[in-house]
């Protein structure tokens, strides 16, 4: 996954109304727009409008059957994203240490006795 599209997925789910729409989508296992709206405290044009921006970052997918059109969750770009996130977070953890680590080895301030 490009920076890019993590990037496009994160902008997604910065909106709470976005979040809680995926959130009901993953509990349901798929829902219509229709079915989402009802539980939310928005329109359902509203409901289309934030389901087509997480379309387009690619974390739902439409799914139609026969005349009805349902919502997906698509666990791929989350995961993705959870892993950049992860490995994000393991290169700021090692900062520290590494300071740390080279401060004690050279004799510097943090090797020096209280």
């Amino acid at each position: 996954m490009t920076d890019d599209q993590v990037g496009d997925v994160l902008a997604a789910l910065a909106d709470p109304t976005r979040r809680r729409i995926l959130r009901a989508l993953g509990d349901a296992g798929g829902a219509t727009a229709t079915t989402l709206a009802a539980s939310l405290p928005v329109s359902r044009q509203a409901v289309v409008k934030h389901l087509q921006v997480l379309e387009a970052a690619q974390v739902v997918a439409r799914v139609r059957r026969g005349r009805e059109v349902r919502y997906e969750v698509r666990v791929d770009p989350l995961d993705a994203t959870s892993r950049w996130l992860a490995e994000r977070s393991a290169t700021w953890d090692r900062r520290p240490a590494t300071i740390k680590q080279d401060a004690e080895t050279t004799g510097g301030p943090a090797a020096a006795p209280s």
